[in-house]
């Protein structure tokens, strides 16, 4: 009966620590638990059988760790559900003829420094130089950044 407590200890602790390392990083919750687990299993492999048997529940110990960590990193169930996704998109310039320097707006939101104004019919993302502009205050192209339109107050 001893033998099956101190086999299920260390098995239910490996599973624990395999959960820990693959399913829920950050839960050290899971990993104390295994520890605990494996290192009660070997206390008690000791105190019931003895130096010799001790020695060998570490070595079956450590043999079985590896394995089963070797094994679950070899199975094609986490590439199930790692994330694979990638992302190709782009962002789209401001189209230069659109928008110009001179041209006057309207701001649609506060720019603090960023947000939106209203010009030549289209809402575009804007940046203040450097003050905040309140909504619905007039303002002026002075500059243009890639999609960002640099404006200030009129």
């Amino acid at each position: 009966m001893t033998a099956l407590i101190i086999v299920l200890l260390i098995v239910l602790g490996v599973l624990l620590l395999l959960l820990e390392f693959l399913v829920i990083p950050g839960i050290t919750l899971a990993a104390l638990g295994g520890v605990l687990m494996i290192t009660g299993g070997i206390y008690l492999s000791y105190d019931h059988y003895g130096n010799t048997i001790g020695h060998l529940t570490v070595l079956a110990t450590i043999i079985f760790c590896t394995l089963s960590l070797l094994l679950a990193l070899k199975s094609n169930t986490w590439n199930k559900i790692m994330l694979k996704t990638e992302l190709n998109s782009k962002v789209e310039k401001l189209e230069a003829e659109k928008v110009n320097v001179g041209d006057q707006g309207i701001c649609v939101s506060r720019l603090a420094p960023m947000g939106k104004i209203k010009l030549k019919k289209k809402i575009v993302e804007a940046k203040s130089t450097g003050v905040y502009i309140d909504e619905k205050t007039k303002v002026e192209v002075v500059g243009i950044l890639d999609k960002i339109v640099i404006v200030k107050p009129i």
